[in-house]
C-alpha cells in the first residue's frame, strides 16, 4: 500500500476506459453506428425476447411418425435380405409399433433370424454394457416374427432426430437474418425456439412446420392415377398428391417408390426467374451431379417427379441428359414462397415433422415496458446503495460509489463485447450485482475500522485492511461465482441470462473492489496525508 507502481495504476484505469469505450455503442441506434467508420466499436447488447418483443415457439418432434418411418424402412431392408436367401414369408408389413411377418417354412427360423441380425448391427451406446441392438426380434416356433424397436434403439432414434432437428431449425432461423435466437432442447423430444425482434410468428411456423424432404422419383406411366386409387397399384409404386392441383394439372401422380436421388446432395438453392415467373434453381454436389447425370441419361423421354414432403411439385419430361448437376423447380410460386422453399432446401430436411405445442408472441410495447421497469429498478438500486455508502462511510463511501460506477461500466462493456442477449432476469442479475459490489468494500472498510480501533497508524490500518480482507472478499465472491456457473451450465432461457450477468458482475466486482478502490484510497492518502482516517 505504501507504493503502487505507475504501470499498475495505468493498467487498472486502462481497463475501465476500455469498458467505457465498449459500452458507448449502446447509446446509439444501429443505423447511426453503421454510418460511423469501421474502426469505431459497434458491438451492442442484444435485447432478449422479453425486452424487444418477438416470437416464442415450443416444438415437438413427431416421434410416432419417426418410429413408423424407421419401421417402414426396416420392411424394405428385411425384404432385401430374405428374398436373395430364398427365405419364404408372407404378410410382411408394419402393424402398430412393430413389423410382423410369417415364415412359410418355420424350419428357416434360425436362418431368417441371422439374416435380420445382418441389418441390425450392435449399437455403440455410451454407459451400457453388453450388446445393445436397435431392434428386439422374436420369431416363434410357428415362424411368426415380431420386430420392435428396443429401448436403446428408440432412445438413439429420438436423440438423433432431435439433434438433427436442432441443427436444421438453427440453420433455417439463421437464414432469416435475425440476431441471437434461442434454440435449445427441452425434455425428451421438444425444442424451444425464441426469435427476438421477429414480428411474424406465422413465418417462423411456415419455415419450421415443413420437413422439406426433397426426393426425385421416376413417374410410373403403366397405370393411371384413377386406376391406382381404385386399387390397381403396382407393388413398386405409390400415389402422391400434386402440390398445385388447381393449376389444371393432374391431382395425383403415380411414382416409383424407389428414390432415385435425395435432397441430401443439394449444396445450394436460390430464387431465379424463368419466363417472368419465380422458380427455384438448385445445384448438387459432385456425387449428386453424377447420379443426376446418369438418371437423365438413362431415362430420356420419361417423366421425372420432383417430390417435396410427399407432394409432387412438378414432373418435367427428361428431354436430354443433364450433365451440369443443376436444375430448376417450377411450382407456381410467388417470390415469397419461392424464397421460403429455397431457405428450406439450403437448410436441409427435418428427420420428422415438428408440431407447435406452445406459441407466444411478445409485442414491442410489453418489451418497452420491461426495459423501462428495468432501468428504473437499476437506477433506484444504484442511487439508494450510493446514498447508504455515503451516509455510513463518508469519503470512503464515495470511493466505493466510484468503484460501483466503474463496475457497471465494465459489466455493460463485457456484455457488449460478447454481444450477449440481455433479458429481464439478466437485468435482475445486474441489480443484484449492484448490492453485492459494495459488499466487498464493506468487508474491507470494516476491517480497516477494526485495525484503527486497535491503535494501528492510518497507513498501516489501510494496508492491513485491504490485505487481510482479500481472502474473505475472494471466498464470498467465489462461492457465488460457482453457483452462477452451475446455473449457466444447467439452466435454460431466463435462468441462463441471469447467470451470465451475475457471473460477469462477480468478476468485475472482484476487479474493482480489490484494485480500483485501493488505487482511489492510495491516491487520496498520498495527496492529503491525513492524521486520522474519516471512516
Amino acid at each position: 500500500m505504501r507504493y503502487l507502481a505507475p504501470w499498475r495504476v495505468a493498467l487498472v484505469f486502462g481497463v475501465v476506459l476500455l469498458g467505457l469505450i465498449a459500452s458507448l455503442p449502446n447509446l446509439f441506434d444501429r443505423k447511426t453506428l453503421e454510418r460511423l467508420p469501421d474502426w469505431v466499436p459497434k458491438r451492442q447488447i442484444v435485447l432478449g425476447l422479453d425486452l424487444q418483443g418477438g416470437s416464442h415457439l415450443l416444438l415437438e418432434v413427431d416421434v410416432d411418425a419417426l418410429v413408423r418411418e424407421r419401421l417402414e424402412n426396416l420392411v424394405a431392408d428385411i425384404r432385401s435380405v430374405l428374398r436373395p436367401a430364398r427365405i419364404g414369408y408372407r404378410g410382411l408389413g408394419v402393424r402398430g409399433d412393430s413389423v410382423t411377418f410369417t415364415l412359410t417354412d418355420p424350419a428357416q427360423r434360425e436362418l431368417a433370424l441371422g439374416k435380420i441380425r445382418e441389418i441390425d448391427p450392435p449399437l455403440q451406446t455410451v454407459g451400457f454394457t453388453g450388446i445393445q441392438r436397435e431392434f428386439d426380434v422374436e420369431i416363434d416356433e410357428k415362424g411368426r416374427a415380431v420386430i420392435r424397436l428396443s429401448d436403446a434403439g428408440y432412445q438413439k432414434l429420438v436423440d438423433s432426430a432431435v439433434t438433427q432437428s436442432l441443427e436444421v431449425v438453427r440453420r433455417r432461423i439463421d437464414e432469416l437474418g435475425t440476431r441471437e435466437p434461442t434454440i435449445q432442447r427441452q425434455g425428451e423430444a421438444r425444442i424451444l425456439v425464441q426469435v427476438p425482434g421477429e414480428r411474424d410468428p406465422g413465418r417462423i411456423k411456415r419455415l419450421l412446420g415443413r420437413t422439406a424432404r426433397l426426393t426425385f422419383h421416376l413417374v410410373d406411366l403403366s397405370v393411371s392415377p384413377e386406376e391406382a386409387l381404385a386399387g390397381r397399384l403396382p407393388p413398386d409404386a405409390m400415389v402422391l398428391p400434386a402440390a398445385n392441383p388447381e393449376r389444371g394439372g393432374p391431382r395425383y401422380w403415380v411414382v416409383k417408390r424407389k428414390v432415385e436421388l435425395s435432397g441430401e446432395h443439394l449444396v445450394d438453392a436460390q430464387v431465379t426467374f424463368q419466363n417472368g415467373q419465380p422458380v427455384v434453381s438448385f445445384r448438387f454436389d459432385s456425387t449428386g451431379a453424377r447420379i443426376f447425370a446418369d438418371i437423365t441419361r438413362n431415362h430420356v423421354g420419361e417423366l421425372f417427379a420432383i417430390v417435396l414432403d410427399d407432394r409432387v411439385i412438378s414432373a418435367p419430361r427428361i428431354r436430354e441428359p443433364i450433365l451440369g448437376g443443376s436444375g430448376i423447380i417450377e411450382g407456381g410460386f410467388t417470390v415469397e414462397t419461392a424464397n421460403e422453399l429455397a431457405i428450406l432446401l439450403r437448410a436441409g430436411a427435418l428427420p420428422a415433422p415438428l408440431h407447435v405445442v406452445e406459441e407466444r408472441s411478445v409485442g414491442p410495447e410489453l418489451g418497452a415496458d420491461s426495459v423501462r421497469a428495468g432501468k428504473i429498478a437499476s437506477v433506484l438500486a444504484l442511487v439508494l446503495v450510493a446514498l447508504f455508502m455515503l451516509g455510513y462511510y463518508g469519503l470512503f463511501g464515495f470511493f466505493a460509489d466510484l468503484a460501483l460506477l466503474a463496475n457497471l461500466v465494465l459489466i455493460v462493456g463485457a456484455l457488449s463485447l460478447l454481444e450477449a442477449t440481455l433479458t429481464l432476469p439478466g437485468i435482475a442479475g445486474i441489480v443484484l450485482t449492484i448490492g453485492m459490489a459494495v459488499d466487498s468494500n464493506v468487508i474491507i472498510f470494516e476491517r480497516i475500522r477494526e485495525e484503527l480501533r486497535r491503535g494501528m497508524p492510518p497507513l498501516s490500518a489501510i494496508d492491513t485492511g485491504f490485505r487481510e480482507a482479500l481472502r474473505a472478499v475472494i471466498d464470498a465472491n467465489l462461492t457465488t461465482l460457482i453457483a452462477g456457473l452451475v446455473l449457466f451450465q444447467f439452466g435454460t432461457g431466463p435462468v441462463k441470462g441471469f447467470a451470465v450477468t451475475l457471473s460477469i458482475g462477480i468478476l468485475t466486482t472482484l476487479f474493482t473492489a480489490v484494485t480500483f478502490t485501493r488505487i482511489l484510497v492510495w491516491s487520496w492518502y498520498t495527496r492529503t496525508r491525513p492524521a486520522t482516517v474519516p471512516l
